[in-house]
């Protein structure tokens, strides 16, 4: 799924801030108005969240996909960031925070979708009450959401996303090795499939220069069509490559559950099927592969609630209490996190959208909900982690959690 920030409007914050990419996920609800802020529009964003003293001073929102096979866990993050408002009394300093849900998806696609994406950034740009946005989820949408946003009045507008991980949101050159697990699989040749949308054909293009500094052998290179009916044309392809594994760079929503299965039904057991955060929720490949998921590797930029510290411990319980059946989405403490550093670099600024930005560019974390970390003059953060989770039983189980060295950064 997707995690960066461009100078002037993309924050990312922290492995998933600066890492992640995908997802499918409504929003929707009034359009009231609180002291001198103004609702973003009905049509996409929910009414104004505010439950704290007198009236609120500006708002922000999150632009999040909320329909589609990974609404649950969208809409969990949405429930994070208020959760961290309402722990903060709607507070960022002297300044009154109110905020708004925002939907970047549509019913039709059951995704995120490019109308909403950029008739969302639009209403962010030209409605001054709006400081920082907490998104996106999908980097596709990010690099149409950023250039509105950097060019907005009094900007740029801050934008801190808890998933977004294709590189080129946040600088030009290579910038991580989403996927990098095989040189601890025993696999020695792969086959590297994309979907030609920004973010699959970014981490595809990033696992290849990876694996061939990893002196993996890739034997074919090639797209998948979200809107095929059957892939078994493909898979025979990959079968006769001789390929070991399988990198599925994309979206889980884009057909990727029939992907799989087709995979599986042509190659067997014997094949490594590797995909990327775009397959998260794991729930819904499950759902859309079937048993052709078992034993399948998808990484997640981030670590898992469970490796968290102290504080990111003590979000996950108290959170949980709030959430039906207690769980908690690993996404979802990185929608925290992201909602804790916007409100600081808001409370530090002098009320300005670019001071909002820049103090941004200056954070500083210590012990927060995802550990010590920074955020760089780029926008991407210092701690970089990667899980690995297996799918097995038909669940997701945590396989390995690794940082990727720099030597193999630098050559994704």
């Amino acid at each position: 799924m997707n995690r960066g920030f461009s100078r002037a409007a993309l924050i990312a914050s922290t492995a998933a801030l600066a890492l992640l990419a995908a997802g499918c996920g409504g929003g929707g609800g009034g359009s009231g108005s609180g002291g001198n802020v103004s609702a973003l529009p009905s049509s996409s964003c929910s009414d104004i969240y505010y439950q704290g003293s007198g009236k609120p001073d500006y708002l922000i929102a999150s632009d999040l996909p909320l329909q589609g096979s990974g609404r649950t866990q969208t809409v969990q993050m949405t429930e994070a960031i208020k959760f961290i408002l309402k722990q903060k009394g709607f507070k960022a300093g002297k300044y009154k925070v109110g905020f708004q849900s925002c939907d970047d998806s549509t019913a039709q696609a059951g995704k995120w979708a490019s109308e909403k994406c950029s008739a969302n950034a639009n209403a962010y740009a030209q409605n001054k009450s709006v400081v920082g946005v907490i998104g996106t989820f999908n980097s596709g949408c990010a690099e149409i959401i950023i250039p509105v946003l950097n060019r907005a009045p009094g900007g740029p507008v801050a934008m801190v996303s808890p998933a977004n991980t294709y590189v080129g949101l946040t600088h030009s050159g290579p910038g991580t090795a989403a996927g990098e697990p095989n040189k601890y699989l025993g696999v020695k040749k792969v086959f590297i499939l994309n979907d030609k949308e920004a973010y699959g054909l970014g981490v595809a293009t990033n696992f290849k220069n990876a694996a061939v500094k990893l002196g993996l052998k890739v034997v074919g290179f090639t797209a998948w069509d979200g809107k095929a009916s059957s892939y078994e044309a493909l898979a025979v392809k990959v079968k006769a490559s001789g390929a070991q594994g399988v990198f599925v760079g994309g979206l889980v929503c884009e057909n990727g559950g029939k992907v799989v299965k087709d995979l599986r039904s042509v190659l067997g057991k014997n094949v490594t099927l590797l995909a990327p955060d775009g397959f998260t929720p794991i729930s819904a490949v499950v759902q859309g592969a079937g048993g052709a998921s078992e034993g399948m590797y998808v990484s997640v930029a981030g670590q898992p609630n469970e490796a968290l510290g102290a504080t990111g411990k003590s979000f996950v319980k108290d959170f949980g209490a709030t959430q039906s059946g207690g769980n908690v989405d690993p996404y979802s403490s990185y929608a925290a996190q992201a909602a804790d550093v916007l409100l600081t670099a808001i409370a530090n600024s002098d009320g300005t959208r670019a001071g909002v930005t820049d103090q941004l560019l200056k954070t500083k974390v210590t012990n927060g909900i995802l550990g010590t970390f920074t955020i760089n003059s780029n926008g991407d953060t210092s701690s970089n982690p990667v899980t690995q989770y297996l799918i097995k039983g038909g669940k997701q189980t945590t396989f390995k959690t690794i940082t990727p060295p720099q030597s193999l950064v630098s050559k994704a």
